[in-house]
């Protein structure tokens, strides 16, 4: 483990949606792999509807719990308008890893952001690589819209500097113990959710 470089994953959503959980987990899986773990959360105007952003860093030490602009390795966005708003968070080089799914929140419906007509081609044309998928579609199909979390979680866990295992193992072992039921649906929501990304990752390199 190097001593000066940190992990910086910028998670940003709509409230409700499972942000501050995926936030936790990707935390807890750094410090089970010795990591230094700082994290920060901003919820907005509501709990449920509301943005929402969560800020993990981790590496040897890691002294703030808040990611500086144009430093974030991993940008999350859990709903493709809120990924598209905070774009400059990433460095030149870091990963977008958008969910589709189009939710209007509260900043939009009071007038103080206007809402993309194409949020991914806007962050394409920003110079961002982005990879996109409909999370919601898959939560769908395996019946639990509550999934979108361990399907976001599977699409980033290539880009950790731990195996996607460890944080597979994380998410599943939150259920063992008191939903025994709720194991396999999540395996399959992380599969999916890294299937999505490669064939993402497949489908921009396709296309120049």
């Amino acid at each position: 483990m190097s001593d000066t470089i940190i992990t910086n994953i910028l998670v940003c959503g709509i409230g409700g949606q499972g942000v501050m959980t995926a936030a936790e987990i990707l935390a807890q899986t750094a410090i089970a792999k010795g990591f230094d773990v700082k994290k920060s959360e901003v919820a907005g105007m509501a709990q449920r509807g509301g943005v929402v952003t969560s800020h993990v860093r981790f590496g040897k030490k890691v002294w703030s719990p808040v990611i500086t602009p144009g430093t974030a390795d991993i940008l999350v966005g859990f709903e493709v308008a809120e990924g598209s708003r905070w774009t400059d968070m990433l460095r030149p080089g870091g990963v977008a890893m958008v969910n589709t799914i189009r939710l209007t929140p509260p900043v939009v419906s009071v007038g103080l952001f206007k809402y993309p007509d194409d949020p991914v081609a806007q962050m394409r044309a920003a110079g961002v690589t982005v990879y996109d998928f409909d999370g919601g579609a898959i939560a769908r199909a395996l019946g639990d819209l509550r999934l979108v979390n361990t399907i976001m979680l599977g699409a980033i866990a290539d880009y950790l500097p731990f195996p996607a295992d460890d944080l597979e193992e994380q998410i599943v072992g939150r259920f063992r113990v008191r939903k025994p039921a709720m194991v396999e649906v999540n395996q399959k929501a992380f599969s999916l959710g890294r299937a999505a990304a490669r064939a993402s990752q497949q489908a921009l390199a396709a296309n120049g």
